[in-house]
């Protein structure tokens, strides 16, 4: 595997998509921790692939329902973008500007994890451990292992909102989710602004629905 596809496979698994068949050996999870909330996530996911596989056969785009149900309550998508778009960027957004990112960024990465979804194929996880990060946040740290590979490290920083864990970045084969797209995201606003971004991600989303 190589390592394009080695990281497009962590940021799949990243968002709770790991099912609980495929979660081995590692540190018993305290309850209410955040590797906790991932595993049971995780069983939910695939408890409800397993009750609408014949049903996502006949009509894929059921996916996106399961995944906005079970997975995205576990996402900082507001913390994600204003990542993503960068801290000078962001301050100059309008809040409509603000609120068109987030709701644009959120469908990409929703249709990016529904459709990988669509083809998992066993992967496993372990679970490693759990470390304070900064301001109140806490490090998971697992890593992916498929037959006849290396295994990937995919590492989680989470934090507590309204009561319930959201991840706010992931990295994985030391590749962090929001900067990569920080990088392409800076270089459009520099193109053409924050209107050019959000016409951007519009395109996107446009050209994933066909």
């Amino acid at each position: 595997m190589n390592r394009f596809n080695r990281t497009v496979t962590g940021w799949v698994l990243c968002a709770g998509l790991l099912l609980a068949g495929s979660v081995f050996a590692g540190p018993e999870a305290v309850k209410g921790s955040a590797s906790a909330t991932i595993k049971q996530t995780s069983e939910r996911m695939l408890a409800a692939l397993e009750r609408q596989r014949p049903a996502l056969e006949r009509n894929p785009s059921r996916i996106y329902g399961l995944v906005d149900q079970i997975l995205v309550p576990h996402f900082d998508f507001e913390r994600i973008t204003r990542a993503a778009v960068g801290k000078q960027h962001w301050g100059k957004a309008t809040p409509t500007q603000r609120r068109a990112l987030i709701q644009g960024f959120q469908e990409l990465l929703i249709r990016t994890y529904a459709k990988a979804l669509l083809n998992y194929s066993g992967q496993k996880i372990r679970y490693l451990s759990e470390a304070p990060g900064r301001h109140s946040s806490v490090r998971v740290f697992t890593e992916v292992r498929e037959p006849g590979a290396d295994p990937v490290p995919v590492n989680y920083k989470v934090h507590k909102k309204g009561g319930v864990w959201k991840v706010f970045d992931v990295k994985i084969d030391s590749v962090s989710l929001v900067s990569n797209y920080r990088g392409s995201f800076n270089a459009e606003i520099r193109r053409n602004g924050i209107e050019g971004l959000i016409s951007r991600i519009k395109e996107m989303n446009t050209k994933g629905k066909q």
